[in-house]
């Protein structure tokens, strides 16, 4: 069975009519979706790259799940990390939604061990004019970066104005909130003098208040803040 039908008909084999229903709701693609649950698609993934690893390369995609199939092969690869960061690349342009953007980013975990070379691929990230490719470089901080060691790295990163784009903005203040959470004391720091988007500040601020994790007392501080910003 060509490659091609073999995919074709794991995936309709499994698709589940009420959850294409549901991601019809929150996930806009150029591809048609199929819905197919994230599990079995990441399951099914690692099973492709076991003879074939880079089965993706001049495969005629057609559907929304084949991409992430696509997204989640990435995750799979048993190679050097440059030659990782080439085939991100010439993944990026797929990418039409926050979806594939995150489920790409998350099984990324060469980035753990790569961490100098990563951030390095990030910064490139963030240059770009594409706004997946932006959200790509801020989801990937967000994922691997939010640590001891990097954590200043994020937050100078982070109070940048990256292009006005919806996603992008969603994943910048998702991205403060997380620093927040993890290290309250210097993320404050950072929120008492930014120089990103409104919309972000405000937005970053709310999700940090729905956090279980902030305190009452921290929450109505925050709040202050945000009245107070010369943002607003």
């Amino acid at each position: 069975m060509k490659l091609q039908q073999q995919i074709n008909q794991f995936l309709k084999q499994n698709q589940d009519i009420s959850y294409l229903n549901f991601t019809k709701k929150i996930v806009t693609s150029n591809y048609p979706l199929l819905g197919v649950r994230s599990p079995i698609l990441k399951k099914f993934a690692k099973t492709l790259t076991l003879d074939n690893p880079k089965w993706y390369h001049n495969y005629p995609f057609q559907y929304f799940e084949e991409i992430a199939l696509y997204a989640y092969s990435l995750g799979n690869l048993k190679t050097t990390f440059q030659e990782l960061i080439q085939e991100i690349k010439i993944f990026l342009p797929y990418i039409d939604n926050w979806a594939m953007n995150d489920y790409a980013c998350a099984n990324l975990k060469q980035f753990l061990k790569n961490q100098r070379e990563g951030f390095q691929f990030i910064q490139w990230c963030l240059k770009q004019k594409q706004p997946y490719t932006v959200r790509f470089g801020l989801v990937l901080l967000l994922d691997f970066y939010i640590n001891d060691t990097y954590i200043d790295h994020v937050l100078k990163l982070c109070n940048t104005k990256y292009i006005d784009h919806y996603y992008i903005s969603m994943a910048h203040s998702w991205l403060i909130s997380i620093c927040y959470i993890k290290y309250p004391e210097k993320t404050k720091q950072f929120l008492e003098n930014p120089k990103i988007r409104p919309w972000v500040y405000r937005k970053a601020i709310s999700k940090i208040c729905d956090s279980r994790r902030v305190s009452k007392k921290e929450k109505e501080m925050l709040k202050k803040m945000k009245k107070a910003s010369s943002l607003i």
